[in-house]
């Protein structure tokens, strides 16, 4: 039924992500699935923003957490999972709905965000992608 899965995870919060990442394990082992193990680096969004930033900062950014995403995943992907990183840039919601269509996904499986009294259903980029995207999206609470 599944054959590719993007799970996104917020390394941020990497603990809390756990949960997320087992629930899309566990319907690769259901399916035979692979997984696309996903990260966001965000951008400023405006460039002046980023005019305060060392040059090359982001590329450093994208290199680093793509370093922990390597070892987030060493850690709590059993072997035989067939699954491969990503990290984007930019908005996060944009991202996860590029890379779901880029990579033909089934599925997208991502976490509703802690909850607080300001997001009492979902954080704003679940709820987005949620709203727009194309394919089945599991919300992991």
């Amino acid at each position: 039924m599944y054959k590719d899965i993007l799970v996104s995870i917020d390394l941020g919060n990497a603990e809390d992500e756990v949960r997320t990442l087992e629930t899309a394990i566990d319907y690769a082992k259901a399916f035979g699935s692979r997984l696309h193990v996903m990260t966001v680096v965000p951008d400023y969004g405006m460039s002046i923003v980023g005019g305060f930033f060392p040059k090359g900062h982001e590329q450093e950014a994208i290199e680093h957490t793509n370093k922990a995403l390597h070892a987030f995943t060493k850690k709590h992907v059993p072997d035989g999972i067939k699954h491969r990183h990503i990290v984007g840039h930019g908005s996060i919601y944009r991202e996860i709905l590029r890379y779901a269509t880029e990579i033909k996904a089934d599925l997208i499986v991502l976490s509703a965000k802690r909850p607080s009294p300001e997001d009492y259903l979902i954080g704003p980029n679940a709820a987005r992608v949620v709203r727009h995207a194309l394919i089945s999206v599991l919300v992991v609470r």
